[in-house]
């Protein structure tokens, strides 16, 4: 099994990557191969909404977002890791996550994925909620912990003082492994759930 995980903090070996390293402990313990992929510090732009993706099955701007979607495809689970700039994520990484969701046409159903994020106070629920809504909008199981799954810390470093945060984070790897285990094993009997075509519907005719 393998795991994907993304660092949407500009600095490399700050707080969002304690969070993402006290998962990869635990991942590894439990035989997960997990790949780190930094983004946060790209210079990432946002869609605009071209739709070539839909012709060349990849975005128009041939960056990180391409080099990385091959990666999620091959992936069983995806987290998603982003510091709280003012309650909500980095603007870098949701332009990444907007690219990387819409231009992929991979399915995508099943594939387990968890949001994590650190910050020095608040904002911390409002951002888990932002980047869960990428995973719920095509049909990605979410995995959870024992509380949110935040981490606490200002200067980098200082989640390593967040006892309560580095416990979640080793909670929620092991419930998310647990997680995409089980959908192997129902992949195998069941195969995957029933999907009907499409049925768009538009407000405006």
């Amino acid at each position: 099994m393998k795991v994907l995980m993304i660092n949407g903090s500009p600095h490399g070996n700050g707080n969002t990557y304690i969070a993402l390293r006290e998962m990869e402990k635990i991942f590894h313990a439990e035989g997960v191969e997990t790949e780190i992929v930094h983004v946060g510090n790209k210079p990432v732009r946002g869609c605009i909404a071209c739709y070539s993706c839909s012709q060349k099955g990849k975005c128009v701007f041939d960056d990180i977002v391409n080099q990385t979607a091959p990666k999620f495809e091959e992936a069983d689970g995806l987290v998603v890791a982003s510091p709280v700039y003012y309650a909500s994520a980095n603007a870098t990484l949701i332009a990444f996550l907007d690219r990387l969701f819409y231009s992929t046409p991979f399915d995508k159903t099943m594939k387990v994925g968890a949001s994590v994020v650190a910050a020095r106070r608040g904002g911390l629920s409002a951002t888990f909620d932002e980047l869960n809504k990428y995973f719920t909008i095509c049909g990605m199981p979410v995995a959870s912990s024992q509380y949110w799954n935040s981490i606490h810390g200002q200067v980098p470093g200082e989640a390593e003082q967040d006892g309560e945060g580095l416990q979640t984070m080793r909670t929620l790897a092991r419930n998310m492994t647990f997680l995409m285990k089980s959908i192997a094993l129902g992949k195998e009997q069941y195969g995957l759930p029933e999907q009907e075509p499409f049925n768009q519907t538009n407000f405006i005719r």
